[in-house]
């Protein structure tokens, strides 16, 4: 394949119902929309995922699929598959079928409409289709964060995003850093947006997190990343 204009990006661990479904609705949302390829990370699962995957790939020349060898975590899981990918632009969606792969041309759109500093367009789930307790902690989680970071950004939890390749490369790299992506590419000198897009309920399987554990490594990852912003220092450089 001559190399994709997009790579669509998504981690997965112990996904096995979820998989072909939402792999279905990529390519019927982009397939003459944008060349593109589809790269699956699977995070060492202990199910059949990995199988069903690796059979999909006869039917789904676009696909591409990635294992870890041993489990590390969703962060990393991007990472592996933007390191990996051969487009210019990820996109990234949560593998659990919650978010809506027809929202991909939507940030295609802003995209090209935005300001050529903008590197980030995130996923805004303005309706979201969790439990009740989950929608409270992530207001609470928001709320600190915003106030400590200053990132502008209403939802940075959405896995829905189109980022810049080459911009997230170049982010400081730690376990969570996906939860802290505007932040991270404002730090860096770049723009972001947040695009309003849809939720889902999650139809099958499990959350792979509860609330207690969100915060708990949500305290201890905001401290860092405020570090960061602290410490940071940008300058313009011109070649003589």
């Amino acid at each position: 394949m001559q190399n994709p204009a997009l790579s669509v990006v998504v981690p997965v661990f112990n996904e096995r119902d979820n998989v072909a479904p939402l792999i279905a609705e990529i390519v019927a949302a982009l397939r003459g929309v944008v060349p593109f390829e589809i790269v699956y990370v699977d995070d060492h699962s202990r199910d059949d995922t990995l199988t069903i995957l690796q059979s999909l790939k006869a039917s789904t020349p676009e696909l591409r699929v990635l294992q870890h060898v041993t489990q590390s975590g969703q962060s990393t899981a991007v990472r592996t598959g933007v390191k990996a990918a051969r487009g210019a632009w990820i996109a990234t969606l949560d593998g659990d079928g919650q978010n809506d792969p027809a929202d991909l041309p939507k940030l295609l759109t802003a995209r090209d409409a935005a300001d050529p500093l903008v590197k980030l367009f995130a996923g805004w789930r303005v309706d979201r289709k969790d439990s009740g307790s989950k929608r409270w902690a992530s207001k609470y989680a928001n709320a600190i964060r915003a106030r400590m970071l200053q990132d502008d950004t209403p939802d940075t939890g959405c896995g829905t995003k189109l980022f810049e390749r080459e911009a997230f490369l170049d982010l400081p790299y730690f376990d969570h850093m996906h939860r802290y992506l505007p932040a991270l590419m404002q730090r860096a000198g770049w723009k972001t947006i947040s695009v309003p897009v849809n939720h889902r309920p999650r139809s099958t399987g499990v959350s792979k997190y509860n609330n207690l554990q969100r915060a708990l490594v949500g305290i201890r990852d905001l401290r860092g990343v405020a570090w960061l912003i602290v410490r940071s220092k940008r300058t313009a450089v011109r070649e003589l």
